[in-house]
């Protein structure tokens, strides 16, 4: 498993295919495997680039500060991997990590697709981290990772793929780090907001979301493309907050269309 020290911790990452560098950075799981079916498709067209975030999977479980900090860690990693500016897809969390990486190193993002993200921690998103909170710390992993799918996925998707949907729960679950490290990412993505601030981001920008996401709604999505000034909005249909998955061929479609 290659693993590389950057920004004081060790980062475990993974380099498929050729060509010009794509990262792809998960939400709040925060891990490489989230990206099968993406890894799959675009490694024929660049050398993709995943990794496992501060406090999950193969990293070290670290406490998270905020966002900031997860951005400062894949730019050093980067530094250390000697690639200078890439392509960036970040889900979620990663959303997040995308935009800070836009304002304060636009030099570093040739191209973003801020896909399935958010622009602050607001009435509806507090609710929704209560509740899965709430289930980590009392209940356990098993059930935070049913409501987890419940979060990610839409219901018609999860009676269809049932065997895999229970196989990649109990992968996810191993991986899983203590409950105080999870929890610092929840309150770091809470805590994120920089609404004043997506006025600077100047790279030509892709925000994509599906209609369905109930962890996080199309609104957000729509306030990032109204705010940053090159950007496009595509609404899926359809795929819940995990649409990458669900509508793989249609997600890759229309990133493969934008990037290229």
């Amino acid at each position: 498993m290659p693993k590389k020290k950057a920004n004081g911790i060790d980062h475990y990452y993974e380099i498929s295919g050729s060509g010009a560098p794509l990262l792809l950075v998960a939400g709040m799981g925060g891990t490489a495997n989230y990206w099968k079916q993406q890894v799959d498709f675009f490694s024929t067209y660049y050398t993709v680039i995943t990794y496992d975030q501060r406090g999950t999977g193969r990293t070290e479980h670290r406490h998270v500060k905020n966002i900031d900090q997860l951005a400062d860690d894949i730019l050093s990693l980067l530094d250390v991997l000697g690639v200078g500016t890439v392509d960036f897809v970040g889900h979620s969390t990663g959303g997040n990590i995308g935009q800070s990486i836009a304002i304060d190193n636009p030099n570093r993002i040739s191209k973003l697709v801020i896909y399935a993200s958010t622009t602050f921690g607001d009435h509806y998103r507090s609710k929704v981290w209560r509740v899965r909170r709430s289930i980590l710390e009392s209940q356990g992993a098993s059930l935070y990772g049913d409501m987890t799918s419940i979060m990610l996925y839409p219901a018609k998707w999860i009676i269809e793929n049932s065997a895999e949907l229970e196989r990649q729960q109990e992968a996810q679950k191993n991986m899983l780090a203590p409950v105080e490290i999870m929890t610092s990412r929840i309150e770091a993505v809470q805590k994120f907001d920089r609404r004043g601030e997506l006025e600077k981001i100047s790279t030509d920008t892709l925000v994509l979301c599906s209609r369905d996401d109930i962890q996080t709604p199309a609104y957000f999505s729509e306030e990032l493309a109204s705010k940053i000034p090159n950007s496009k909005l595509i609404l899926m249909n359809y795929g819940g907050h995990a649409c990458s998955r669900t509508m793989s061929d249609e997600f890759n479609n229309h990133v493969i269309t934008f990037l290229k």
